[in-house]
């Protein structure tokens, strides 16, 4: 079992996942943004992989991912960078990206350095369910890697169905059909995405991403899932001046505290 399904098995409700994107907002800052991240109290990070060409990022996500590749980041460095983390950090990380990169580095080669990397899992929003139902679940599967399925709220109750029984961990719950740092989250298109997805009969875990940014977002969005996600709102706090790991640490503390 890996570290995402301990997490899922050991905590039902209120996981906080963080994403941030590698290699900003200077080069070598990674390895501090997640060890610092785990001290803060965070559950599970989401390690961003730049790529030039996103779709489904806001602004935000994009100049950070901009940055970071003038900064010189490359998948090869990001895993590079990861090579010490489990001595450092015992909480659950995932690699996200575009499929682009990761077809570029070579699917089995990143399986590989993912998994000597210590990574539990993969968002990989533009590959295909039915392409890695036949040629790489087997492959992440033997790397111990969760692929990570997305859905919306305009997700039909069969596709829900076909999403539900390929995971193997957790499904991440898109809440609207716009691109992410979208201001406020509607407590009324999630009541009804919700609805469906029980009428569905989803039986796997689910976590929120999409507009949600402070404390008041979050407990909103953990009340129709088992967590949420926050991306944009640290990666601007991560272009706050200052020290970062203050930064961080303020950051993830008003989104937790009690």
């Amino acid at each position: 079992m890996n570290r995402i399904n301990q997490l899922l098995n050991n905590k039902k409700e209120n996981i906080l996942s963080v994403y941030f994107t590698a290699g900003y907002p200077e080069l070598e800052n990674t390895e501090t943004i997640i060890v610092e991240l785990e001290k803060a109290g965070v559950d599970l990070i989401e390690i961003g992989i730049p790529f030039s060409d996103p779709l489904a990022d806001g602004p935000v996500i994009q100049q950070s991912s901009e940055k970071a590749l003038a900064n010189g980041i490359t998948l090869s460095k990001i895993f590079e960078q990861l090579k010490n983390i489990r001595s450092k950090v015992s909480i659950p990380l995932i690699l996200m990206g575009y499929l682009n990169p990761v077809m570029q580095y070579g699917i089995e080669n990143f399986c590989r350095m993912a998994a000597q990397s210590g990574i539990d899992g993969t968002i990989l929003p533009d590959l295909p369910l039915d392409i890695y139902e036949k040629e790489y679940k087997e492959l992440f599967r033997a790397n111990g890697l969760s692929n990570i399925l997305l859905i919306t709220p305009q997700t039909a109750i069969e596709r829900l169905k076909i999403i539900d029984k390929a995971t193997d961990s957790f499904i991440y719950m898109v809440s609207s059909a716009s691109t992410t740092g979208t201001k406020g989250i509607s407590s009324d298109i999630l009541q009804t995405f919700t609805e469906k997805i029980h009428k569905a009969g989803v039986q796997s875990p689910r976590l929120i991403g999409f507009g949600i940014s402070d404390k008041e977002s979050f407990q909103n969005a953990c009340r129709f899932a088992n967590g949420a996600i926050i991306g944009t709102a640290f990666i601007k706090a991560l272009s706050k001046k200052g020290d970062i790991k203050e930064n961080i640490h303020q950051f993830v503390n008003k989104i937790i505290e009690s």
